[in-house]
């Protein structure tokens, strides 16, 4: 380590490393290419520069490899049998025969060879029958290609970050402000990203990425795999061969490809279908004569399948979170094998490791690396905590230190070259953890006696690196590679032929596809159909739904009778359009054809049913017209039928919407406003004459309106309703149709029957004679709306993307967030996972002392927990069981840190939650105990629990959140003054004292993860710690911060148990105790590590296993002894070896031990006498409080709820605007109220989101620790939300009532019922369907399905006499009564006069004025004649009174307002209640199917 000779004198030969593409492990140049064509390797002297050997620009694909000069690699490589050696073998046999066939039949029998696979059909040479097949290739002039990359003076610009602030909503209206924030917009900040990276990666080479969070791995992934759009500006040369950005990007962007660290599928589809289908979206058109499409893609999805060991699972879903499949290590494999199906030629992994064991993590390195060599294709891959043996496989390495880069070159010189520099790894570090800790200040070792100056800032380290001997190699690598390939038109015309002849005929010369858009879609339908398919039960439910739907509606208007078609038909066919809106997926093209006849079917049950229960016109065609008019379910819960085209129009306007808005919310509100708007401008709720001028424009603009108009003719056209005479009754038998006249629109003198065809003509100014001109605008709006869906989808998907930055609470100290913006904008932070992580860790090392000062003061722990012989059985389908642990045994001490390890799937997690009682599901026995007594009853409040996710409500600061946890589960009984000294001190103890103000949602992953510690410590746990994955997406910097202060904690007496993937050799060191499981939950270790695992590995070696290798990781050397991994076994089987051991029964003598002591004191005592600390009435302050904050730091949401009230009042009020006191002005009226109640159903799916996500948090981490009772929850949401929805709808009316010309003197019930009642309804309401939901798009189906019946009952859309058997569904739907209240209200006690059109006239017979004639029946029938005297010309009004036109047609009584009041509390009482027991039902009370029991049986000895 003394040695100070620099980097360019030392190791040389190890800065021009080559690769080999040995596939055998052996390290013998055993390469997919013939001898002949591999080029001899060289040895040659680093200083000498080899001269390039043309290929004449040939590649080909899977064997052309470029000539480098250099020594043979030191990179490891995998064979390539490595996942299903006797899968591989079957392949070689079928891949043989395939080389050899020439005919159709003969390739086609190849497919039918997959089915038969076994290992005693003899070995067979894979990578010659690949060979075969290349030259089979030729033969045939079917030319491979490969793509690298070459890079110079690459800088990225993106929009830096400022000091920021959480945005509330007062910020959001403080008009300095919104003066900031243009200023902002036009003005924004930039800041480099990348700045100097310049190097190259060639077919063949796999490329290892590594940097801190931050420091800009996902950007240069992004930029080498030409995501360019979301970046400010790209500059700098960046060469795909002979081909630019631009090129790639128009003509070849499928070759190269950016694969997020999540693995991205349908998780309904299976594995084989997910590969199949990317395969056949780029299978060539140049395959071997006879191959058919379908065949090649049997074929290549067999390969995939085989060689990463898929087969077993290629009927399983891929499933994902929430979707039951593959596991973790076979979905990267999926992911994987995607890449390769496509064919993709460069492509680039970021952070793909992230969350899996060693084993795995292991497996999917060694998949790329198999994948690579097997492909030529180049990888580059990012990574965190990678260990030694992944790191081997890579050929070089990118090391990145904020945004600049410290090295690129050979990994295999890396170490050594910064060593050389000055610097110098800790004992046992891996080599990647040492080149990312050279760039964090805190964890960087220098060496001393170095005679050149060692560079300290990420500027510094990248001037050495461009002066050292590495630095100008790389820049003659660059110069090698322009020459070769750069500018070079042979080399882009034998690229460009490769890929045109993969293009299918038809297809544009420079298209970017391999396949036309009738062969892709096509594919895209099926998937489609395979996804639906994968959810069948979805499918189920919406016919189910519709065949209800249309039996509730069709009887609500069973035979309809001709005389009331003026009205009730009418609104049959308004209720049906608007109850067609549902939630749209947005999956173009595609996603409509297979939508069609999916409509097709669900209308057929729908119309079918409907048609004939209300007894519409029964003639074929009118059928047909109506059932290709009625619209399925979409998501705003207002209804009307439309025809059939108005289904794909509504569905393209809502795809639109979710293409032009990134949160729901505005989303919703936004749509619900203009749906308001197309449903008032049909003209059925106020008619085109009856419109104000301003607003009539809307009716022309309405797609809605055009359909309608469709609908609503084709019904009435061939109807002719017989007319209810004036007059008519006793005393009128004789008089005839001179003397009478037909009251409704359309009426002629002399007639009895009125024509629909002129009723809909003169009322609505429709006309059956349009409907081809009405068709046609119809698709014309839907292809508009699809279009502009495409564009937004595209703008979008371009914009900027702003560089991470930790927000702070309005009102925290100025300095700290100008000091915490100042060190963000240094680190040119990424849009990194880490969001800011870049920046030091707090407390280190000024704050240490300060660090531990507060844990020296935290107090000591003295109870130790033991478990004996835990077993854990689950039950499965078909009455089946699995047994998860089997027999685990061991203990934890104060003062110890003791690791839970062990593959995927060996019970980790499972283990721990059982342990703390955690687990509701299955059976699990054994014993349990604190100092050998009995667990307090209390044990989960005592103890703290820090799951892998961390959980926390993202708008509270980290202080805040620990102080609510402090108040919740400290005992009541100590004093306020007393848990904010304590969380003051568990931040410093966490190292988050300059976070304690910031916001948790804009934290990086590291402080994330103290944050979640600390929430636990500031409750005091006084038994037990236990963490769930504490390192998990974390950067080795960041995770040997999390684990040292873990060992601090443990250290200072805290009891600490832990499960943990993929440690490095520095971290595992850090444990003093390790519990090791293999699959089945089984224990193979349980014992003190020893120094430097001394114990651990002398226990497996004296038992068998192979010996340790000098510098392996122990954790890693544990994990592949023991057989873990899915390619890994072992012949000792160690559970056995473990059972039967000294150390076993060594173990079971301490836990007595343990227990016989213990069992001299008393027991450990409950902490709390109650389930919860703190008091109900306490908890629901608390809750209430911190909710409210939540609402008040979510400024898209409430402004949401405010734009909504504001602009639909305002648009239904001058919709209205000052209604007359006519017959159609109470009518308008009458819709102005309705209209209005609608509203709510759009706030009401708002409210839904923030309720279920409210209840995961509380499901997912604070019920498992008793921090407060589930109705505590309740009871805060449903008061949280009441204000808002009621000062919310308060705008709503002073921006409706005096619009619409409702007199001031009624304003005040008015105001109760619409601004306070209603709120109280449809918070509750919504908040009821929501308890009994999963999730928000359960509960929006289901509240869109139950409030249909809701709105149809009220009287309003089939009037209350009309209802028939439905009458009971009048008196119990709620809007019954809150139509009722307000119409009374409103209209009642005041007088009607009918407008001059309005005026029914009639003459009398001869000899008697209007007033003797009609007298007798005004006096039945009321109304009233303004010309009494008259005798001829008679000019009647129906209606006196507004009470007289409410009471006859719909039932409704102004007496009854005060009775409406109280009534539409019992409502919201019984919404109350039923909040409360749908959470209970579905979210509290665990059901169990008989035969599967589910209970824990936690056997105590006697004491």
């Amino acid at each position: 380590m003394g040695d100070s000779t620099p980097p360019e004198e030392a190791h040389e030969e190890d800065h021009t490393a080559i690769p080999s593409l040995s596939v055998d492990g052996n390290g013998d140049q055993n390469g997919l290419s013939d001898a002949e064509d591999e080029p001899e390797s060289h040895d040659d002297s680093p200083g000498d520069v080899a001269e390039p050997v043309a290929d004449n620009g040939k590649r080909r694909l899977f064997h052309g490899r470029r000539p480098f000069r250099g020594r043979k690699s030191h990179t490891k490589h995998v064979p390539i049998n490595h996942f299903d050696p006797p899968g591989v073998q079957g392949l070689t046999r079928a891949l043989s025969r395939l080389s050899t066939a020439g005919r159709t039949s003969t390739l086609r029998r190849t497919t039918s060879v997959f089915s038969d696979v076994t290992m005693d059909e003899g070995h067979f040479n894979l990578e010659k029958v690949l060979k075969n097949v290349i030259r089979k290739q030729e033969e045939h002039d079917i030319k491979g290609r490969e793509l690298g990359v070459m890079f110079e003076d690459l800088r990225v610009v993106g929009l830096g970050a400022l000091a920021s602030y959480q945005t509330t909503f007062g910020s959001v209206l403080n008009p300095y402000n919104v003066l900031k924030y243009i200023h902002k917009a036009r003005h924004p900040p930039l800041c480099d990203i990348l700045n100097g990276f310049e190097g190259v990666v060639r077919p063949g080479e796999m490329l290892a990425v590594l940097g801190r969070p931050g420091a800009g791995c996902s950007t240069f992934l992004k930029v080498l795999a030409n995501h360019r759009k979301e970046y400010r500006s790209v500059e700098g040369e960046v060469h795909y061969d002979a081909f630019s950005p631009a090129d790639i990007h128009n003509h070849y962007r499928g070759d190269v490809q950016y694969c997020p660290e999540d693995d991205v599928h349908f998780p309904t589809l299976t594995v084989e279908e997910t590969l199949n289908f990317a395969v056949k979206t780029r299978t060539p058109r140049s395959r071997f004569p006879g191959l058919s499409r379908e065949d090649f893609a049997k074929v290549y999805t067999e390969v995939l399948l085989t060689i990463f060991g898929l087969k077993h699972a290629r009927k399983t879903k891929v499933g994902n979170a929430s979707v039951h499949g593959v596991s973790g290590g076979e979905r990267k494999r999926v992911s994987i094998a995607e890449t390769l199906a496509t064919r993709a030629l460069l492509t680039c992994w970021d952070n793909s490791t992230r969350g899996l064991d060693a084993s795995t993590a292991q497996e999917f390195i060694q998949a790329l690396r198999i994948a690579t060599d097997l492909a030529h294709s180049t990888t580059i891959v990012s990574m965190y905590q990678a260990g030694e043996s992944l790191y081997r496989m890579f050929d070089k390495v990118c090391v990145l230190y904020e945004g600049r880069m410290a090295y690129f070159g050979p990994a295999n010189a890396a170490r050594q070259y910064f060593i050389d520099l000055g610097y110098e790894p800790a004992d046992r570090q891996t080599t990647a953890d040492f080149l990312v800790a050279v760039t964090d200040p805190n964890g960087r070792i220098p060496r001393s006696n170095v005679d050149h100056p060692v560079p300290r800032t990420s500027a510094e380290f990248a001037a050495y690196f461009k002066n050292s001997l590495a630095g100008r190699l790389n820049r003659e690598d660059i110069e090698s590679y322009r020459a070769e390939f750069v500018g070079k038109p042979e080399v882009a015309t034998a690229y460009m032929e490769s890929a045109r002849a993969e293009r299918a005929k038809g297809m544009k010369k420079k298209s970017p596809y391999t396949i036309s858009l009738a062969m892709q879609t096509r594919a895209v339908m099926v998937r489609r159909v395979q996804i639906l398919k994968g959810n069948l039960g979805a499918q189920i439910i919406t016919i189910a739904t519709f065949l209800i739907q249309g039996i509730i509606m069709g009887t609500v208007f069973y035979k309809v009778p001709d005389s009331t078609s003026a009205y009730s038909r009418g609104g049959v066919l308004f209720l049906h359009h608007m109850a067609a809106m549902y939630h749209p997926f947005i999956e173009g093209l595609a996603l409509t054809l297979v939508d069609i006849p999916i409509t097709f079917i669900t209308l057929a049950v729908f119309a079918v049913v409907l048609y004939f229960l209300v007894g519409l016109q029964r003639s074929a065609s009118q059928f047909f017209v109506f059932y290709l008019s009625i619209l399925h379910n979409l998501p705003n819960n207002v209804y009307l039928q439309v025809i059939f085209i108005m289904s794909q129009v509504l569905k393209s306007w809502f795809r639109l919407l979710a293409a032009a808005f990134s949160d729901p919310a505005p989303s919703q509100a936004f749509g619900g406003v203009v749906m308001l708007g197309l449903v008032l401008y049909t003209g059925y709720n106020i008619p085109k004459p009856y419109m104000i001028g301003a607003l009539k424009w809307i009716t022309y603009i309405d797609p809605l309106r055009y359909g309608y108009e469709a609908v609503l003719t084709n019904e009435f056209r061939t109807l002719n309703s017989p007319c209810q005479l004036i007059p008519q009754g006793p005393g009128y038998e004789n008089i005839t149709l001179a003397n009478q006249v037909c009251p409704n629109v359309g009426a002629v003198a002399g007639q009895s029957r009125v024509n629909g065809a002129t009723f809909v003509a003169l009322s609505y100014g429709y006309h059956f004679s349009k409907t081809w001109m009405n068709l046609g605008i119809t698709i014309a709006f839907a292809i508009g709306f699809f279009l502009i869906m495409l564009l937004l989808t595209e703008l979008n998907t371009g914009s900027s993307v702003r560089s991470a930055v930790t927000q702070f609470k309005r009102g925290a100290k100025e300095a700290v967030a100008r000091h915490r913006a100042a060190q963000a904008a240094a680190t040119n932070g990424d849009e990194e996972k880490g969001l800011g992580e870049a920046l030091p860790s707090p407390g280190v090392p000024n704050g240490q002392s300060h660090v531990e000062k507060a844990l020296g003061d935290q107090p000591k722990m003295t109870d130790l927990f033991t478990w004996q012989h835990i077993s854990y059985v689950v039950p499965l389908s078909g009455g089946e069981h699995r047994k998860l642990l089997d027999d685990v045994s061991g203990y934890v001490a104060p003062g110890k840190l003791t690791a839970l390890m062990g593959e995927s799937g060996a019970g980790k997690t499972t283990l721990l939650n059982a342990l703390a009682e955690r687990t509701d599901v299955g059976i699990v026995t054994g014993e349990r105990y604190v100092n050998g007594q009995p667990l307090p009853v209390d044990f989960q409040a005592q103890t703290g629990y820090c799951q892998q996710l961390d959980v926390h409500l993202e708008t509270a600061t980290v202080r805040e959140a620990l102080l609510f946890s402090a108040k919740l589960r400290q005992p009541n009984s100590v004093p306020l003054s007393e848990k904010e000294e304590y969380v003051e001190l568990c931040l410093k103890m966490c190292g988050l004292e300059e976070y304690a103000d910031a916001v948790i949602g804009s934290l990086g992953v590291e402080h994330r993860k103290r944050t979640t510690i600390g929430v636990e410590l500031a409750a005091k746990p006084r038994l037990l710690l236990f963490l769930d994955e504490p390192t998990s997406g974390l950067d080795s910097q960041g995770a040997w911060a999390i684990m040292t202060f873990l060992q601090s904690l443990a250290r200072s007496g805290q009891a600490i148990l832990c499960t943990i993937h993929q440690p490095s050799a520095e971290l595992f060191h850090l444990f003093d105790r390790l519990l090791l499981l293999r699959k089945g939950g089984q224990t193979v270790f349980f014992g003190d590590l020893g120094q430097n695992s001394t114990n651990l590995i002398h226990y497996f070696e004296s038992n068998g296993s192979r010996p340790i290798a000098p510098g392996e990781n122990p954790a890693e050397f544990m994990l592949d002894v023991i057989g873990a991994g899915a390619t890994s076994t072992s012949d000792i089987d160690w559970f056995d070896k473990w059972s039967h051991s000294a150390q076993a029964e060594k173990v079971q003598e301490e836990i007595e031990e343990i227990h016989s002591e213990g069992r001299t004191r008393p027991p450990v005592e409950a902490a709390f006498h109650t389930e919860f600390s703190t008091s109900w009435a306490r908890q629901v302050y608390l809750l209430f409080v911190r909710d409210m904050q939540c609402h008040w730091r979510s400024p898209v949401y409430v402004f949401a709820k405010v734009f909504l009230n504001i602009i639909s009042g305002l648009f239904v009020g001058f919709t209205f605007f000052h209604s007359k006191n006519t017959l159609q002005g109470t009518q308008n009226k009458l819709f102005a109220i309705f209209m209005g109640t609608i509203v709510n159903v759009a706030v009401a799916h708002q409210l839904q989101v923030p309720f279920i996500h409210m209840r995961d948090i509380y499901e997912t981490r604070e019920r498992p620790s008793r921090m407060y009772s589930w109705t505590a929850l309740v009871t805060s949401q449903i008061l949280v939300e009441l204000p808002w929805n009621m000062g919310a709808s308060t705008l709503w009316f002073f921006c409706w009532f005096w619009t619409v010309g409702f007199p001031s003197s009624r304003a005040g019930y008015t105001y109760l019922m619409m601004a306070v009642v209603s709120p109280m309804y449809h918070t509750t309401i919504g908040q009821a369907v929501a308890a009994m939901s999963a999730n928000t798009e359960i509960a929006a189906i289901l509240f869109s399905f139950l409030f249909a019946f809701v709105l149809t009952f009220n009287g309003v859309l089939q009037p209350f006499r009309l209802l028939g058997w439905w009458k009971w569904m009048y008196r119990v739907s709620p809007y019954t009564y809150l139509i009722e209240g307000l119409l009374g209200n409103a209209l009642g006690h005041t007088e009607t006069e009918c407008s001059p059109v309005e005026y029914v006239k009639l003459t009398p017979p001869s000899g008697l004025t209007c007033g003797t004639y009609l007298g007798n029946f005004i006096s039945r029938a009321g109304g009233y004649l303004t010309n009494p005297t008259a005798n001829n010309g008679c000019l009647y009004c129906p209606y006196r009174s507004a009470d007289d036109f409410l009471g006859s047609n719909f039932n409704i009584y102004y007496s009854h307002r005060w009775r409406d009041w109280a009534l539409l509390f019992v409502f919201v009482a019984f919404n109350t209640c039923a909040i409360f027991t749908f959470t209970y039902l579905f979210r509290i009370r665990q059901w169990r199917d008989v035969g599967m029991r589910v209970q824990t049986r936690v056997r105590a000895k006697s004491t």
